[in-house]
């Protein structure tokens, strides 16, 4: 996977903008190397969205520099709005129109032409099971039908960036696993992502990185795996078979905490393939056989919590 800022789909170098008195963005850095997912995380008020509308061209930045698709957004936007597609919190679909007439739009506004405007829309409705409801009007459709609708209007001209904001608010867990599928084969297809969700899960299962903004100022970014390194918390827990093997293993792993009832040790890791192995190790040296291993590691949701410094209900507001 390409890393560095000149392989990169997006980057941002100081950016900064500020409404009245209020800093919104502080100076912040990133890349999103290409045909990665990109989520972008924090509380009510960070920034996120004043972020997505200056990379998407809808907002000029006070300072700092941001390039998309290797175009700078202050300079060519038209460049970059033709690099980029958009699916924004709230569905755009006309609810006038039939699902196959939104999308006929959307190809003549990228100006495709009859012939090939119509092989577009009849492809996208086919990739995303929508044949079947291409003649009905988006209001008698799910609200996992209307995302999808929405999202496959925004790959009309074939974008190879795109700005995901909040796709799968309100949909059902059935939905939001098919919004995922869709996500996951884009990327493969080599289009890049930039996301942002109320769902931490949602960036834990999706994002290649993810970077937490709080206050206007990236806080951490990494590999969901990195940040969730980063928060204490992780264990192994034990099983064995007898008290006499469980007594033993307390002898040999400094700091676990036992169960007798359970018969189980539960012994602080980091989470990684070392520190597990390194526990494994000084059981099989005392000949110590374990009856059950679990590994347990923090989430983006403590992750989250331990960063910002504040409590989580299990979404993250995005604004």
């Amino acid at each position: 996977m390409p890393n560095s800022p000149s392989h990169a789909a997006i980057t941002a170098t100081g950016l900064r903008k500020s409404f009245g008195d209020h800093s919104v963005l502080d100076g912040i850095d990133f890349h999103v190397p290409e045909g990665t997912i990109f989520s972008l995380l924090g509380p009510n008020g960070a920034g996120k969205t004043t972020v997505v509308r200056i990379l998407s061209t809808l907002l000029r930045p006070d300072g700092g520099e941001a390039r998309v698709g290797g175009h700078d957004v202050a300079r060519e936007p038209d460049a970059v709005r033709a690099a980029i597609g958009v699916t924004g919190q709230f569905s755009a679909v006309d609810d006038l129109l039939t699902g196959e007439e939104n999308m006929i739009l959307m190809a003549d506004l990228h100006h495709l032409g009859r012939r090939e405007g119509r092989r577009r829309a009849a492809d996208l409705l086919a990739r995303f099971d929508l044949v079947e409801a291409a003649k009905q009007r988006p209001a008698t459709y799910s609200g996992g039908m209307r995302r999808r609708l929405d999202l496959a209007m925004g790959l009309v001209g074939n974008p190879r960036i795109v700005f995901l904001d909040e796709p799968t608010t309100g949909l059902d867990p059935r939905s939001r696993r098919t919004m995922w599928r869709i996500v996951r084969d884009l990327v493969a297809g080599g289009v890049t992502i930039f996301l942002t969700t109320q769902y931490l899960e949602e960036a834990d299962q999706l994002a290649d990185r993810v970077a937490l903004l709080d206050r206007g100022r990236l806080v951490a970014e990494g590999t969901p795996g990195e940040l969730k390194r980063r928060v204490p918390g992780g264990h192994v827990r034990l099983a064995f078979a007898d008290a006499d093997a469980l007594e033993t293993a307390v002898r040999t792993l400094d700091g676990a905490a036992r169960d007798d009832d359970a018969l189980t040790l539960r012994v602080p890791t980091d989470g990684s393939v070392g520190s597990l192995k390194a526990v494994l190790d000084r059981l099989d040296d005392r000949s110590l056989a374990v009856d059950g291993l679990s590994l347990h590691t923090p989430d983006l949701d403590d992750v989250f919590l331990a960063l910002t410094g504040r409590p989580d209900s299990g979404k993250v507001e995005l604004r």
